[in-house]
């Protein structure tokens, strides 16, 4: 084994464990095979220690050698110079002798403080590395598990990762049809495939319709037509909420114009999306249509979340006040509680408040709590000009119980669906044809004495009594003159440009 060499046992390693890692699936024969490579490198290392303290000793060993022999032939060498000194020459023939004993000796003697030097050298390093810290030990490896083949278990491992890989898969496509989708989406608003169903507001207990609320749907294809929940989602995270609005706040004000042809006061409401009622910049936009189209403000109500009420700003409170002053009414719509001020629902504008039939039920079983009974509400509003409307009114035993709770106006299945309007709501009204002008011949001039007069001094003083007698002049009927009147979505480019 000591003639291997040191890497020897880490090649073996490194071996043992790719073959472990191949033959083993799973994790567990990677793990084996790691710690068999750790083991391979480990004893290389120790390996290498070894011979290197094995090299330490043995250069110690021929050191004590050398100078052993050092000393020994510098004995002989004194011994032999005695021996010289002592033998019967001249002068003149023990000068060499003595000459190259002593350079003899003197060679010895350097030899031996070299070695010397290397060996304390050698004897400084072992004290300096014998000071230092030892190093701690190797954590112990740990134990190799025993490999188990369960069939049960690498059946469940392999649906686990099966099912993993579905569900990642599952939701890439989830997340790609959404991005579609809301392409989709974005295109339909940018080509104005909005359609309007009116779902009517009726009074209670005669169900005469009052009003309607314009209901959106988005349409995709030819076949493909799409509820709010189904879009309004996509339209609030991508951002269209502004743009939506804008075609429904045009598309009310065209059946509100349709409405204001007709007698009966009938009004239609509309819904505005969170993102616009907490921007002002699209607030400001709305308010310019509005402002544009004031002759059919009158028709038209604007219907606000209870929760969006509490929670706007000041620059939004002013935008409400100046479409209040075109003539916009507010209703209080998605109400999630009886806590209302009807003074301050009147001063901002607010003339309706729609709580929910199911709302103002618990109200009066009891199942919530609240310091405004249901019943005294409809009386409370109606005080401040607020009427109370009863929503999501689903059937006549609903439509009853809301008639006892003094609610003047319902909606809801109950009294009618929503339906789509028809088509001629939106078409333009027809400019009224021109006066036709005369086609008798223009009348000569007067004479100067004949002109009437043209101060009001004259006339007070009598003189237009010497004006003769003219042929009465055919009178052309004067020209009506009609404001310009410029389609809805012109009105909508300019507004949000």
């Amino acid at each position: 084994m000591k003639a291997l060499h040191p890497l020897a046992g880490a090649v073996t390693g490194l071996s043992a464990g790719a073959v472990v890692a191949i033959l083993l699936p799973g994790g567990l024969g990677s793990a084996l095979g790691l710690l068999a490579s750790g083991a391979g490198a480990m004893l290389a290392m120790r390996a290498f220690e070894q011979r290197g303290l094995a090299r330490h000793e043995q250069a110690m060993a021929g050191l004590g050698e050398v100078k052993v022999r050092l000393a020994t032939n510098a004995i002989r060498l004194d011994a032999l110079s005695q021996r010289v000194e002592q033998m019967p020459m001249r002068d003149a023939d023990a000068a060499p002798a003595r000459a190259a004993i002593h350079e003899l000796t003197a060679e010895v003697g350097l030899l031996g403080d070299l070695i010397h030097q290397v060996a304390t050298t050698l004897a400084d390093h072992e004290t300096v590395l014998a000071r230092l810290p030892e190093p701690a030990p190797a954590a112990a490896p740990a134990p190799i598990p025993e490999v188990v083949l369960d069939p049960e278990a690498a059946r469940r491992a392999r649906a686990e990762k099966l099912a993993a890989e579905r569900a990642a898969a599952a939701a890439a496509a989830r997340e790609e049809a959404e991005a579609e989708r809301a392409a989709l989406i974005g295109k339909a608003l940018s080509e104005g495939r909005l359609e309007v169903h009116l779902q009517p507001i009726v009074s209670l207990p005669q169900r005469r319709t009052c009003g309607y609320e314009a209901l959106a749907r988005l349409r995709l294809d030819e076949n493909t037509l799409l509820l709010p929940h189904e879009f309004i989602e996509t339209v609030e995270t991508r951002g269209f909420g502004p743009t939506l609005d804008a075609l429904v706040l045009t598309r009310a004000l065209a059946i509100a114009r349709h409405l204001g042809s007709k007698d009966g006061g009938i009004f239609v409401s509309c819904n505005f999306s969170h993102a616009t009622w907490s921007s002002s910049r699209a607030l400001a936009t709305l308010t310019r249509i509005l402002d544009k189209y004031r002759d059919h403000t009158a028709h038209l109500v604007i219907e606000m979340p209870q929760t969006v009420f509490r929670e706007l700003d000041p620059t939004s409170l002013g935008l409400l006040g100046a479409m209040s002053a075109n003539g916009v009414r507010f209703a209080l719509d998605q109400l999630v509680d009886l806590r209302l001020d009807p003074r301050a629902l009147f001063d901002r504008g607010i003339r309706y408040v729609k709580a929910p039939a199911a709302l103002l039920q618990a109200h009066v079983e009891g199942r919530v709590q609240s310091d405004i009974d249901a019943g005294d509400l409809a009386a409370l509003l109606a005080r401040m000009s607020v009427t109370l409307v009863a929503d999501q009114v689903e059937d006549n035993p609903a439509a009853a119980d809301m008639i006892d709770l003094g609610a003047t106006m319902g909606q809801g299945l109950a009294f009618s669906p929503p339906r789509p309007v028809k088509p001629e709501v939106f078409a333009e009204p027809e400019p009224a044809p021109a006066a036709v002008a005369s086609v008798a011949p223009p009348p000569e001039p007067l004479p100067e004495a004949a002109r009437p007069p043209q101060n009001i001094v004259d006339r007070l003083l009598g003189q237009d009594r010497r004006m003769p007698a003219s042929p009465a002049l055919p009178e052309a009927a004067p020209q009506e003159t009609r404001p310009e009147r410029l389609p809805f979505r012109a009105v909508l480019r300019r507004a949000s440009a």
